[in-house]
């Protein structure tokens, strides 16, 4: 398909986009200019093997033929991923990251990038709610973000989520030099994402956005910036789902996901603080139990963000106006891409509850939910997703 002009460009906002399809040929003039001579390419164990790492691993070895390969990154990365990567970084003596990949190789070589100039031990270094982290900022290498999905935008983020498997807890690490310096987007490398993914991480995306814009406090920037990658989604998901080599529908869903991560710096909710605890104690797909919790999440804030859904409902252009026409598009989009109703639909039940509302309530994330998300508001949502209880 011809691909239109507008589908290639350079922003620098939060850092440097080189957004466009081809852009992927550049990968070694960005090494060059972070000063990256003997880079470690941090991926996942699904893409490890394919052509196209093979073909990015060809393009860089002509300017950098000590370019290494760690690819042991889980879905949902545990800490031993992050020892063993840190391990490989050191051994081979390399000197910057470009972490290709989904959100979790992206986190994961984030955490890296960060892990290996630290003198402490890993879980002593996340963000906690009561303070931040303790990291050596010194000696955070350089980080080149290739992202191969569109959802988490972890490639315009400045955290990592990793779960402590001691105590089946999902940890964030960020800080600003943590975010990656530079950033290629190119749609090309997404076309082979199976529809399932691709509607699981758009979900995604749209999730940071839609909590971005409820997160309470002042960020016109993060508002404007939710808004409209609102919009790209209900555009563009159903395409890329569709048509997976639509690249029109692949770029702006790539733009989408960058926009969410770049809004979400004003906060996130209980989407995500219900989503990190299930994800630590079943290894779901984080996408996925994002778009299940959505609903009942958004009925439990409902007296918060009202006013704002009004606004939402405007800007997306739905036939009606306010936040039921909003939770109607939310449940429509759920049920065209398949998206369980409930819970218990992927294999959940309570068994774990008291485990769930006490990881959900700690979770960093719960601190920026529009209405106090304690204990009991985690009990409240799992239970009604668990049962499917929307409210009407």
């Amino acid at each position: 398909m011809m691909v239109k002009p507008e589908l290639f460009s350079t922003w620098f906002y939060p850092t440097e986009v080189r957004f466009g399809v081809g852009r992927i040929s550049e990968i070694c003039e960005a090494c060059s200019a972070l000063n990256v001579e003997r880079p470690l390419i941090v991926t996942d164990v699904g893409l490890a093997g394919s052509e196209m790492i093979k073909e990015i691993i060809d393009l860089i070895k002509a300017s950098s033929p000590e370019v290494g390969l760690f690819s042991k990154v889980q879905g949902n990365p545990v800490g031993a991923n992050i020892e063993e990567g840190t391990a490989a970084f050191r051994s081979g003596s390399h000197d910057g990251v470009i972490a290709i990949g989904g959100g979790s190789a992206m986190d994961a070589g984030k955490v890296i990038a960060m892990y290996q100039g630290q003198e402490k031990k890993l879980f002593d270094l996340h963000v906690k709610v009561e303070g931040g982290p303790n990291i050596d900022i010194e000696h955070i290498a350089p980080i080149i973000a290739v992202p191969t999905t569109a959802g988490t935008g972890s490639e315009t983020g400045r955290a990592g989520l990793i779960t402590d498997e001691a105590v089946n807890t999902k940890r964030i690490f960020a800080h600003p030099k943590m975010m990656p310096t530079i950033v290629i987007e190119d749609p090309q490398l997404s076309v082979g994402l199976p529809p399932n993914l691709t509607a699981w991480t758009g979900i995604d995306a749209l999730a940071h956005s839609f909590e971005a814009l409820c997160a309470p406090g002042t960020h016109p920037m993060a508002d404007g910036i939710a808004l409209e990658g609102m919009r790209l989604v209900k555009e563009y998901l159903p395409r890329a789902y569709a048509d997976g080599n639509d690249l029109e529908a692949r770029g702006y869903m790539l733009a989408a996901a960058s926009m969410g991560s770049t809004a979400f710096q004003k906060g996130l909710g209980g989407i995500h603080s219900l989503s990190h605890s299930i994800g630590a104690l079943y290894n779901t797909h984080h996408g996925l139990t994002n778009a299940v919790f959505f609903p009942y999440v958004m009925d439990f804030n409902r007296s918060a963000i009202e006013e704002k859904m009004i606004r939402a409902s405007a800007y997306l252009g739905l036939k009606r106006s306010g936040y039921l026409a909003v939770r109607e598009w939310i449940l429509e989009t759920r049920d065209f891409f398949a998206i369980p109703h409930t819970v218990s639909e992927m294999g959940i039940d309570d068994s774990k509850l008291d485990r769930i509302e006490t990881l959900s309530a700690a979770d960093p994330t719960a601190s920026s939910n529009p209405i106090k998300f304690d204990e009991a508001a985690a009990r409240q949502v799992f239970l009604k997703s668990l049962e499917g209880a929307i409210d009407f």
